[in-house]
């Protein structure tokens, strides 16, 4: 049951890792959803110590809680829409596919994370296979950056005609909809590639020089996951989502020494220095 049919109000639910310094993870998920004017709510499926030099441990959730805390949610509160970020193991990716499948979750948004912007690793080699076969045939819209695109395809992508093999390929492992990431490629835009089964979309923006990164993937599917809850097709939501992750990148202002993290908030920045003038 959608949560809408019980409250006005969207909702969203978010199944990802925590990441203590604030920038990615469940935090960049929650700030997105409230940015959006959605109610959030969390799985936890790791605790991370990091910062924005780097991820120190990690601790992951005992699979019993994981799927408590699916149950939990989905069976007061509900959700319109779903992401999933970092699982970070085979038997989590399990446990979250069949809390999924349990309560017919279809507006879900994958991530699949696989390494942070610091380098650091956040899903086991032996989970690759099941990240493929369990939790992409569930997924409405799955977002890879171009190095995770290549790992789920098994070849490098350098260029368009390859990028968008990749997205069919992708699709063909039974995701709905593969947005194919272009962050890490070369030159002055920044495009996003979309296939919906039947073609593509591109979502371009100027790619903008800056090292307040961090956290960026994380907020693009939530972002994604908020306009699905509040009705919207997929394109539109990914429209909005690039059009928010843009923005939040331009306004991040430096926190900590290392890779810091977007402005989710930057309208309430902008509307605070209108009104302070």
């Amino acid at each position: 049951m959608t949560s809408q049919s019980r409250a006005g109000r969207p909702k969203a639910l978010t199944i990802a890792g925590s990441d203590s310094g604030g920038g990615a993870g469940i935090q960049a998920d929650l700030k997105t959803f409230a940015a959006f004017g959605v109610y959030g709510t969390t799985v936890i499926t790791a605790v991370t110590a990091q910062n924005t030099l780097g991820v120190r441990a990690i601790q992951e959730i005992d699979l019993s809680v994981i799927a408590g805390q699916i149950d939990a949610v989905m069976s007061d509160i509900g959700a319109d829409a779903v992401k999933t970020g970092m699982l970070s193991s085979a038997e989590i990716i399990e446990t979250v596919a069949s809390g999924i499948r349990r309560h017919g979750i279809k507006n879900l948004v994958v991530d699949p994370v696989m390494v942070a912007a610091s380098g650091d690793r956040l899903l086991r080699e032996d989970a690759i296979g099941e990240l493929k076969s369990a939790l992409l045939p569930l997924a409405l819209v799955v977002t890879p950056n171009i190095p995770e695109a290549e790992v789920l395809v098994g070849g490098s992508l350098s260029g368009t005609d390859e990028i968008r093999d990749a997205a069919r390929a992708i699709a063909g492992m039974g995701a709905g909809n593969v947005i194919i990431k272009g962050g890490h490629m070369e030159g002055p835009e920044s495009a996003d590639l979309l296939y919906d089964g039947a073609g593509f979309r591109e979502f371009s923006a100027p790619r903008i020089d800056t090292n307040n990164t961090h956290g960026s993937g994380c907020t693009f599917s939530s972002a994604i996951a908020s306009g699905l809850a509040k009705g919207k097709s997929v394109g539109d939501a990914t429209a909005d989502a690039k059009i928010y992750v843009t923005e939040a990148i331009r306004c991040a202002y430096p926190i900590g020494a290392g890779q810091g993290p977007l402005n989710h908030f930057f309208e309430s920045d902008q509307q605070s220095r209108i009104k302070d003038a």
